[in-house]
């Protein structure tokens, strides 16, 4: 079977059972027979199929068995013919037509179904007698090749909302159609060539980055424009990366072929020469291996890197690429990127530094109308929109192309009428010229159309050959194509008719030793390729391609290998309700890989996407509760609440206690973050820490350093060190670097609480060291507001800035808000002491935006404490009034830090309100919550404002205090 855009007409007599009964039987048999031969000739006339005859009704598709970019226009000019015809013959007709998706047989193509078919008869049956109605489909093609009325809507049988309806007036002389793609020669671009070469050479003179996005329609010429300027470059380095339109999993695609492209590793190459080209090229071993994750030379792993540090690392590769020569980084196709592939082309534009660095992105107009605010505005930032060719330089192209074809130049107002400047449409209309169409080439209403036709006259064999590739995707592989397209004697020589009738074309590298990879000139012709093949079939080749990849060893392509098996299971779904269970639990073991991958590069809405579909196919208790997990990275609260209760009792009843630990850590986690609740979440933590084993050294880690935070929350200085300490010897047991990092700042937050600062100091800065060397940003950030603690203890306030500063960039390249937040408070309240009171606020308020819509009560409560005191520091008393009440109601019961600070903000706010009492009773809160704090600095602050309230207020009171 094969599925094909076809146009289905229905036409009927009016009155026919009269005429039956009314009619000697000669007379009406001559008459119905004159009315079939009428129909037949003006169906085939036109190039459509005689589909059936059924009563006194005739059926027949146009597209059916080879497509044409104009049948619909060929369906109502022969229901045109046929009105008059049958007018002629005495009778009248009704005739109904519509466009869309059919199936058909092969071998046998006078039998076609679909919605087209039933919308085709379902309007011949509403039509007035000498009507032709259309439906949208047929509206959406015929363009203004014939000329329609709106005929309002109609309620046709088994449809439940009213169809739009158009009724046909006459034929006209053909108008606008879309347009689509094209390749050479260049023409009616000189102008956005120059500014591409003139954009090279600023970039080269200035030693800083520019980017230029070209927007255009399929088609029309993006990729032609970027290969002309990339031809005449004689001194730069010139890398290319595709963004896919898989949309899962493979968010630095286009960063792991340049990162591949400029080391020269091939995707099968063994992991130690991988390893070792891509070193040989970064000597920076955080480089190299952030690097090694984002273009899969590396495996993930626990401790996943933010989309910040591969940020950093990547504009790191490419500094260092662009020192000897001016390097072009070309992104196709960024339409189909995620947000953080855009983040990072937007921050390699506006951070890299003193090296000549031109990034050329080209994309569909559906960037702009997605809303992302992609560059706009931006400095050093370029947009060249392309449009189609004004007729003076279409006509030169088409002058150029068939000159070259061989064909008469008088065929150039027929192309320049139907192609409209589009250069794809210039291209493809000359080439079916070329291939025997005698001048009588079809109207290429829409390039599907165009396209779908060019493929049906293919040889037989090329055509399934074709179909296979498409299967695989814009790029293919000629081994991969022939292990698909079984029952083809010769599939080189397929190949070989693909390459010459232009189809497709080969790749200067490919991917896969070995192996000869082809691209699909358009993936529009990709597509199209792809919406011929049924359902059944496209399950099955999807399977068969990822058998391929398994075969061959591509593990770097695992991403892929997902998406292939998930479209086999999604396919067979939909055709049997499910997919089969061997393929359901094959697909949801790459689908856990891939989120894995994902995650590790910080594509979080991928991997959890990823994760929940592998739960979906095949819901095993470990990809529960990694599906689960993942809802963190989206600060998604209610969801791994929700999820991770449920993989904790059915990993309970199951048995699986490294999953019940495990969970039953997360949900400590989340009752700490959600609820406040610090007692509850010890307890999870706890339980779930005795039910892992002592080799889950990932696991205890993550339960240690919680409760090593909870404790210094609570004030329990002992705890606080002693869980610390196992944090830290637990990640010296993993041998990683940035597990250690992390630990040995923890490490240094106890000594810190204790006062103890030379050694907090010494801790942080070994952190600090390690992060550098593993590349990770948020624990260098986090060493270094440690010593901006450390240097505002010490009164060392101008080294205190420039620490806290230097950390909340770190933190704000990382995106870790809370960090970030947290160090912004700490500086607020410096720059208050020093005297900085609009700045103070700001920052204080930057930190309330922050936290509040992540649901924080911890940092939340202190972000609004400070908010209040600066406000009262300025006088707004009733503005403070109102953050500090919520700074009270905000704050978690076993806080004892934040407990005391927001009743010593409140009891200031109250006291100069002139409410004396409830004054007096906040602020002996905060020393009575104080008192059970080791770090003395607190209780010193609670009683000094509450010695200074009393000496105001009251002289025997403050004695008694004394």
């Amino acid at each position: 079977m094969e599925r094909k855009l076809a146009t289905v007409l229905f036409v009927d007599l009016v009155g026919s059972t009269g005429l039956l009964t009314a009619s000697d039987p000669e007379v009406v048999r001559r008459r119905v027979t004159g009315f079939f031969d009428a129909v037949s000739r003006s169906i085939v006339a036109h190039g459509g199929t005689v589909e059936k005859f059924a009563g006194d009704a005739v059926m027949a598709a146009f597209g059916v068995p080879i497509a044409h970019e104009d049948d619909a226009e060929r369906a109502l000019r022969a229901a045109l013919e046929i009105r008059t015809a049958v007018a002629q013959l005495g009778l009248v007709s009704t005739v109904g037509v519509e466009a869309g998706e059919v199936v058909t047989e092969v071998a046998d193509s006078t039998f076609a179904t679909g919605q087209a078919v039933n919308v085709a008869a379902r309007l011949q049956q509403a039509a007035e007698p000498n009507d032709i109605l259309v439906g949208p489909g047929v509206h959406r093609l015929a363009g203004a090749a014939v000329e329609l009325e709106p005929a309002g809507t109609r309620a046709l049988g088994g449809f439940s909302e009213p169809v739009p309806v158009w009724r046909v007036v006459c034929a006209s002389a053909p108008g606008s159609r879309p347009v689509g793609a094209r390749s050479a020669p260049l023409v009616g671009r000189d102008a956005e060539l120059e500014l591409l070469q003139n954009t090279f050479e600023r970039t080269v003179r200035d030693r800083r980055p520019h980017l230029v996005t070209i927007y255009g329609d399929p088609g029309v010429g993006k990729s032609r424009l970027a290969r002309e300027f990339v031809a005449g470059l004689e001194r730069a380095t010139v890398l290319v990366g595709r963004c896919l339109p898989y949309g899962e999993g493979i968010t630095y695609w286009p960063i792991a072929e340049m990162v591949k492209m400029s080391a020269g590793i091939a995707d099968d190459d063994p992991a130690d020469t991988a390893r070792e080209k891509l070193r040989a090229r970064c000597i920076d071993e955080a480089v190299a291996g952030l690097l090694g994750l984002v273009s899969g030379v590396d495996d993930a792993v626990d401790g996943d890197r933010s989309q910040q540090e591969i940020a950093w690392a990547v504009r790191e590769w490419a500094e260092t690429l662009a020192e000897d020569r001016p390097l072009v980084l070309g992104f196709e196709d960024i339409h189909w990127a995620e947000e953080p592939l855009l983040e990072l082309i937007e921050q390699l534009a506006s951070r890299v530094r003193d090296v000549p660095v031109l990034i050329v992105c080209l994309s569909r107009p559906e960037l702009l109308e997605s809303g992302r605010g992609w560059v706009s505005g931006r400095v050093r930032g370029a947009t060249i929109e392309l449009g189609a060719l004004v007729r003076d330089d279409a006509a030169e192209l088409v002058d150029a192309l068939l000159t070259d074809a061989g064909l008469a130049s008088g065929l150039r107002g027929e192309v320049l009428a139907k192609t409209e400047g589009n250069p794809l449409f210039v291209e493809e209309m000359v080439r079916m010229l070329a291939e025997g169409d005698n001048g009588n080439a079809p109207i290429p209403n829409t390039i599907q159309a165009l396209i779908a036709a060019r493929i049906d006259g293919l040889p037989p064999a090329a055509k399934v050959v074709l179909q296979r590739a498409a299967v695989i995707g814009r790029i293919f592989w000629r081994g991969a194509v022939g292990r698909l397209s079984h029952g083809i004697d010769d599939v080189d020589e397929a190949l070989d008719a693909l390459l010459l009738r232009d189809f497709v074309q080969t790749e200067s590298r490919s991917s896969i030793s070995g192996e000869e990879a082809f691209r699909f000139k358009h993936i529009l012709i990709r597509e199209i390729a792809y919406s011929g093949l049924t359902k059944s079939d496209r399950a099955e080749l999807h399977a068969a391609f990822a058998a391929w990849l398994h075969g061959r060893g591509v593990e770097e392509l695992v991403e892929i290998r997902a998406f292939h098996l998930d479209r086999a299971a999604i396919l067979l779904a939909e055709l049997e309700g499910a997919p089969p269970r061997e393929l359901a639990r094959e697909a949801a073991t790459a689908l856990e890989a891939a989120g894995r991958r994902a995650l590790a590069r910080e594509a979080n809405r991928s991997g959890r996407h990823l994760l929940q579909r592998a739960v979906e196919l095949d819901p095993t208790l470990e990809r529960r509760y990694q599906a689960a997990r993942a809802a963190w990275r989206l600060d998604d609260i209610p969801a791994i609440a929700l999820e991770m209760e449920r993989v904790r009792a059915d990993a309970h009843a199951a048995g699986d206690r490294r999953i019940e630990g495990r969970a039953l850590i997360a949900l400590g986690e989340v009752t700490a973050f959600r609820d406040s609740d610090n007692p509850g979440s010890r307890r999870l933590i706890e339980q779930g820490l005795a039910l892992l084993e002592p080799s889950d050294l990932i696991g205890r880690f993550d339960a240690l350093r919680q409760l090593a935070q909870l404790a210094r929350w609570e004030g329990d200085s002992a705890n606080a060190r002693r869980y610390a300490e196992e944090t830290f010897t637990t990640s010296r047991e993993t041998g990683r670097k940035d597990l250690i990092s992390r630990a040995a700042n923890g490490l240094a937050r106890s000594f810190e609480a204790d006062s103890e600062l030379d050694r907090a100091e010494e801790l942080a800065q070994y952190a600090l060291r390690l992060a550098e060397e593993s590349g990770g940003i948020v624990s260098r950030g986090q060493a270094l507001h440690i010593l901006g603690n450390v240097a505002d203890t010490r009164r060392e306030r101008e080294t205190a800035v420039d620490l806290y500063e230097r950390a909340i960039a770190m933190f704000a390249e990382a995106g870790a808000v809370l960090d970030h937040a947290r160090t912004l408070n700490h500086l607020a309240e410096l720059v208050l002491r020093i005297g900085d009171d609009a700045r103070a606020e700001r920052l204080a308020r930057e930190s309330v935006r922050m936290l509040t819509p992540l649901g924080d009560r911890g940092y939340l409560c202190e972000s609004l404490r400070i908010l209040a005191e600066v406000l009262l520091h300025q006088g707004k008393v009733d503005e403070a009034e109102c953050y500090a009440l919520e700074a009270f109601r905000t704050v978690g019961p076993q806080d004892v830090a934040s407990l005391t600070t927001t009743r010593m903000a409140l009891g200031r706010v109250r006291a100069l309100q002139g409410r004396d009492e409830e004054a007096e009773s906040l602020l002996r809160e905060a020393v009575a919550h104080a008192s059970v704090l080791p770090r003395s600095t607190y209780y010193a602050a609670a009683s000094r404002r509450l010695s200074n309230f009393l000496g105001e207020h009251d002289v025997e009171k403050l004695a008694a205090h004394e």
